[in-house]
């Protein structure tokens, strides 16, 4: 989450430090940002026009000719990938499942191509369905490598690459695949025409599985529209409904700005990171879709108070007011707030009066029992918070076991996810509660990713002030290893952490895939964030990406 972007320490009780975080790029521009909502009706009345023609292209017919599932498959991906899909999930849902009946026969897919065999592959367990790898045998030739005929299908290959991001662990003709189509499409890249490179090299970064959905259907749109046979009326409504949520989005940004303006965090915690705006797009990748309004509303907020409990325990609490601090939200109690220091008093009564609000609006629909979850989920943050700042104290170095045991509940994503499913209404019963609050698998996986990618970018800047050892110095101790060996083997475990998240989502046990799309795009949130470098902590870094999904509207000719 966005409290991720260092680990967590705290101050000795002599002196209290500095991270000297860069002050917000944002400041109060969405205070009094005002929408340009002239073109909303024209675009509504349109967008409802072209939303049935979607409809009638993704009626199933159970007809699996070779063009025909080709073509079915094809506008399902499009759909998919310019962002629209949450408007035809019932049919998307419906025909992939007849597909995945037809083709449960291994028989059935003797006769296809490639791209259409990967694109089905990709689909099929991008919703759940366990396709084997089976279908790709008729493609290998000697010695486990891939027949020539493939080498010039480049469609081919770049379907087979992204199916590849689908794999599991011990699949290995999907972990060949993926060098083979990889080192095949870098080489061939310079020779391809400009559209086909355009889509290509994006692919090769953003690849599906791990791309952020509103920022890769932001990028798609571009690209699909230089695709010599794209489809004008699922362009023309992908453009209209991008505007029309960038106007909802917009607004709710606004609203969530005055209230963080309202906190006054930037004077009254100046060390703490001020990142109101890179919080409402961390949320906005979790779920952007306008039935989430409220869910997303709920989750901004604890994440940019989350954000500013990882700094004060991170940089500026003392150790004994971080266990003071810590004490209170233990016992969620507003009456204890005069025995924390001023500061502190801020955070602790903002955090409960965000927790009041909803409750509140949870008692109104029925549904008051998911707040002790949300709470027990911000209890078990800072009591991991307090832990890391033990270690500062003692100056120890823990064990792998040790470390992970903190540092992976510390990532805020425990809490997140538990959080970013109060507003969810009936998809987030109990049961999903309870399940998250197990630490499943799952959600081990997305915090793996989430400590191990942040710890290997944030690592020098946080040796140059008094901070707890990251994975990287914990592996280096413990199996004598170089940082760059440690790095390398950390950014295998990521690998092998995507994998397991593949096998979760082809668990008949899971919960429903609204709750586990939350979870994948939370950690593709990371994936966009923290490849290479830390950009929520350099936020300047993020402007473009907040540009291009809340300022910059899609031309409509």
């Amino acid at each position: 989450m966005a409290a991720t972007a260092s680990n967590n320490s705290a101050g000795n009780l002599q002196q209290r430090q500095s991270a000297n975080y860069d002050p917000s790029v944002w400041g109060d521009f969405f205070v009094t940002y005002a929408c340009d909502n002239k073109n909303i009706r024209v675009w509504l009345e349109e967008a409802e026009m072209l939303k049935e023609k979607v409809q009638k292209m993704l009626k199933h017919e159970d007809d699996f000719t070779i063009e025909h599932l080709s073509e079915k498959l094809s506008i399902i991906d499009a759909v998919e990938r310019l962002g629209i899909a949450y408007h035809f999930e019932t049919e998307i849902q419906d025909m992939l499942r007849r597909v995945f009946e037809h083709f449960k026969d291994e028989n059935n897919h003797e006769h296809y191509e490639l791209v259409t065999l990967a694109l089905l592959f990709r689909l099929l367990r991008q919703h759940g369905y366990n396709v084997s790898t089976g279908i790709f045998n008729k493609f290998r030739g000697n010695k486990d490598g891939f027949k020539d005929l493939i080498l010039e299908d480049v469609e081919g290959m770049l379907c087979l690459y992204e199916a590849t991001h689908l794999r599991l662990r011990g699949e290995l003709i999907l972990d060949k695949a993926l060098a083979f189509t990889k080192n095949t499409l870098e080489l061939k890249l310079p020779s391809l025409r400009p559209s086909l490179a355009a889509r290509v090299s994006h692919t090769l970064r953003w690849p599906v599985q791990k791309c952020l959905p509103r920022v890769g259907a932001r990028k798609y749109i571009s690209l699909y529209q230089e695709i010599e046979l794209h489809n004008e009326v699922l362009l023309k409504f992908a453009k209209l409904d991008f505007n029309l949520l960038q106007l909802q989005h917009q607004e709710e940004l606004t609203i969530i700005t005055k209230w963080w303006k309202d906190l006054d965090v930037k004077n009254k915690l100046p060390y703490a990171r001020d990142r109101i705006t890179e919080c409402y797009f961390w949320i906005l990748g979790v779920y952007y879709e306008p039935q989430y309004a409220l869910a997303r509303k709920f989750a901004v907020k604890v994440i940019a108070l989350a954000s500013v409990l990882d700094d004060t325990y991170d940089v500026y609490g003392t150790y004994e007011e971080l266990e003071r601090l810590t004490q209170a939200f233990e016992r969620w109690d507003i009456h204890v707030m005069d025995e924390l220091p001023e500061y502190m008093k801020t955070i602790y009564q903002a955090v409960l009066e965000i927790y009041s609000e909803m409750e509140e609006e949870m008692v109104k629909r029925g549904r008051s029992f998911a707040i002790c979850y949300a709470k027990e989920a911000m209890k078990r943050l800072v009591k991991a918070y307090l832990e890391e700042a033990k270690w500062l104290v003692e100056k120890k170095v823990p064990t792998m076991e040790e470390y992970l045991r903190i540092a992976l509940p510390s990532t805020g994503y425990p809490m997140l996810s538990v959080v970013s499913l109060v507003g969810m209404e009936e998809v987030a019963t109990k049961d999903v509660f309870l399940w998250l609050l197990s630490e499943p698998p799952l959600l081990h996986s997305i915090c793996c990713i989430c400590r191990f990618m942040d710890d290997i970018v944030s690592r020098e800047l946080e040796r140059k002030r008094a901070h707890i050892p990251s994975a990287v110095e914990c592996y280096m101790k413990e199996y004598k290893v170089t940082a760059s060996e440690a790095c390398q083997v950390l950014s295998i475990e990521v690998e092998n952490a995507w994998k397991d998240i593949n096998q979760a989502f082809l668990d008949p046990k899971a919960p429903s895939m609204p709750v586990l799309m939350r979870i994948l795009n939370s950690v593709r949130v990371i994936e966009l964030l923290y490849t290479g470098e830390d950009m929520y902590t350099h936020s300047h870094k993020m402007k473009p990406l907040v540009d291009s999904l809340l300022l910059i509207p899609l031309q409509i000719i």
